[in-house]
């Protein structure tokens, strides 16, 4: 019988990430062969993988990572099946090192086929699957070019990625600032010109019905009743939608007996809540409309202009589940 020495092992659990034990066995079974362990270790792995196919894996880590010159960036979650695996700093480790090979790769494809100490990115999921006994997965993979690119990290739990048309002073503290915003209110596009049509008037007919059952509801039980509005996007505010919004609000002005003289103070006001109160789709989801979180006085884009000759050229999310 082949002596296995200490060595031996931890050569081998340094080199696949395995517990001292299954190292050991896995010696002994290749009767002292380093790569057939390995591959002893591996087929193990493969055996587990395909056992736990089915399994959802939900839980894990989001990681961002930034080149060098800040010209690109990738955004990856490393899935698992509990939260306590996703939390394990050598799962966190794992997921920094296939972020550092996807920085290198425009797809998720790709990613999954690039060298990973020997295997592929993919064998090497398969690997420690085997391993921690979960079942891994790369969920999420999203790249990232621009004139300079930045990120942020909510707890593990979700990443984004920012582009900026230039690098301008402080583009650091601006890229992380919009990052942060794109991660917490959860931007679907970039601005309410992204929008299709289609999506705006499906959207539209969705919430005003929604807002008419709650109303149905209020009023039964004699409470206020919720504003209907008639747009929900600046897609649909057209010059004759302004205009008649704004020959509306003089109408009122007049019934009020406001005289005519002061309106020009009036008027702005009451144009810039009809268009906060039919824009609610833009709040929501338009990245350019949002209100600051930092600054609830400003839109993002004012936020934006503060750094001068700069825009956002674009953004992506990705969260666990």
């Amino acid at each position: 019988m082949v002596k296995i020495s200490a060595a031996d092992v931890k050569k081998l659990r340094d080199t696949t990430g395995a517990g001292m034990m299954d190292c050991k066995k896995a010696l002994v079974e290749a009767e002292g062969d380093f790569d057939k362990a390995i591959d002893i270790l591996r087929k193990k792995g493969q055996k587990i993988a395909a056992k736990r196919a089915d399994r959802e894996s939900t839980e894990g880590v989001a990681v961002t990572r930034i080149s060098d010159d800040n010209t690109s960036g990738v955004a990856i979650v490393l899935a698992c099946e509990t939260d306590f695996v996703g939390k394990n700093e050598k799962f966190v480790a794992l997921a920094g090192e296939f972020a550092d090979i996807a920085l290198n790769y425009d797809s998720k494809e790709a990613f999954l086929e690039a060298d990973f100490g020997g295997i592929t990115v993919a064998e090497k999921l398969v690997e420690q699957t085997g391993v921690i006994g979960e079942r891994l997965d790369i969920a999420s993979f999203e790249k990232l070019e621009a004139a300079y690119v930045g990120g942020y990290t909510h707890i593990g739990k979700i990443a984004a990625l920012v582009g900026l048309s230039a690098n301008v002073d402080n583009a650091d503290v601006l890229v992380k600032d919009i990052a942060m915003q794109v991660a917490s209110m959860g931007a679907t596009t970039l601005s309410y010109k992204d929008f299709d049509p289609a999506f705006v008037a499906s959207e539209t007919e969705a919430r005003i019905a929604a807002i008419e059952k709650d109303n149905e509801e209020l009023a039964r039980l004699g409470k206020t009743l919720k504003n209907v509005p008639k747009y929900i996007s600046m897609a649909q505010l057209t010059d004759e939608v302004l205009a008649e919004a704004e020959a509306d609000a003089k109408a009122q002005l007049a019934a009020e007996g406001k005289p005519e003289k002061i309106w020009d103070r009036i008027l702005p006001g009451k144009m810039q809540r009809f268009i906060l109160d039919n824009t609610t789709l833009d709040k929501e989801q338009c990245l350019l409309d949002q209100t600051f979180i930092k600054d609830e006085k400003k839109s993002v884009a004012e936020y934006v202009k503060t750094y001068g000759d700069v825009e956002i050229t674009g953004f992506k999310r990705i969260t666990l589940g």
